[in-house]
């Protein structure tokens, strides 16, 4: 069982947090992204709670957020662990794979929910392993099936 308590919620581009939206816009200035927002597809605001076991929750943030914003190139995950300062990884879809957690290797030692992207981040110069928690919910199926699609579609 997962130590957090997971839910997605879908969001309109609209609803993003206006701090969140900032850190973003931020990103992409630094990086040099260009107008990657100009047609967003599907944004997502997952949650994750920390279950307490005990007098303690364990080690971890007690509330993670991620806000997911998807484009018909781009994957941006804007995380807030503890109401901190927001983190912003990009990537272009083309560069990614995706992997449903609930189906890798990793499930049977760590049970949860999510997806493992790997692929190169925008500031990354090498290839990392990204997990994306998600519900077991409709919101984060239907998350899952279109990420999948859109990376596919991508590579062609």
């Amino acid at each position: 069982m997962s130590a957090y308590n997971r839910s997605t919620k879908e969001i309109s581009f609209a609803e993003v947090a206006p701090d969140v939206l900032q850190a973003v816009q931020a990103h992409i200035e630094k990086h040099n992204l260009g107008d990657i927002l100009s047609a967003v597809s599907q944004c997502l605001l997952s949650t994750s709670e920390k279950i307490k076991k005990g007098l303690f929750s364990g080690p971890g943030p007690k509330l993670l957020a991620v806000t997911v914003i998807l484009t018909q190139r781009w994957l941006i995950l804007a995380d807030r662990a503890d109401q901190t300062a927001v983190f912003v990884r990009s990537m272009q879809l083309q560069d990614i794979t995706v992997e449903d957690y609930e189906k890798s290797s990793f499930q049977s030692v760590l049970p949860d929910t999510g997806l493992n992207i790997t692929g190169t981040l925008t500031d990354g110069s090498e290839k990392s392993l990204t997990f994306l928690p998600l519900g077991k919910d409709a919101a984060g199926e239907r998350f899952k099936a279109t990420l999948i699609q859109f990376v596919q579609e991508a590579k062609r």
